[in-house]
């Protein structure tokens, strides 16, 4: 059952982004950029937090769980630094991610050729 939850949840989040980008004249990195900021807003209410408890790997691959991750690093940094883990805490908590697709772009680079 955890399966077809996280299956379902996943695949509701990504078929809103795709609406949205299909029926609104954002580009991409609007979408991606609203999503990720919704998971913010959400993980900063407590919402977020209970989605991915209850989904797993459904909640927590798409966009708005970078968000989540992002809000969370801060609290923690925060709570442990004071008001300076607001800028480093995001950071942080993210690097490993952050780290990959930098990564995961150079390669990318590397094996294909984008200008020809």
């Amino acid at each position: 059952m955890d399966y077809i939850i996280a299956f379902a949840v996943g695949g509701l989040l990504c078929l809103a982004a795709q609406l949205v980008l299909d029926l609104s004249k954002l580009t991409p990195a609007h979408v991606m950029v609203i999503f990720v900021s919704l998971g913010s807003v959400f993980s900063g209410l407590g919402i977020y937090g209970g989605l991915l408890d209850w989904a797993g790997a459904g909640a927590s691959i798409p966009l708005p769980a970078f968000g989540h991750v992002l809000v969370q690093g801060m609290l923690e940094e925060m709570n442990a630094t004071g008001w300076i883990g607001l800028l480093s805490g995001g950071l942080k908590a993210a690097a490993m991610v952050l780290t990959g697709a930098v990564l995961a772009s150079s390669l990318t680079t590397l094996i294909f050729d984008p200008k020809g």
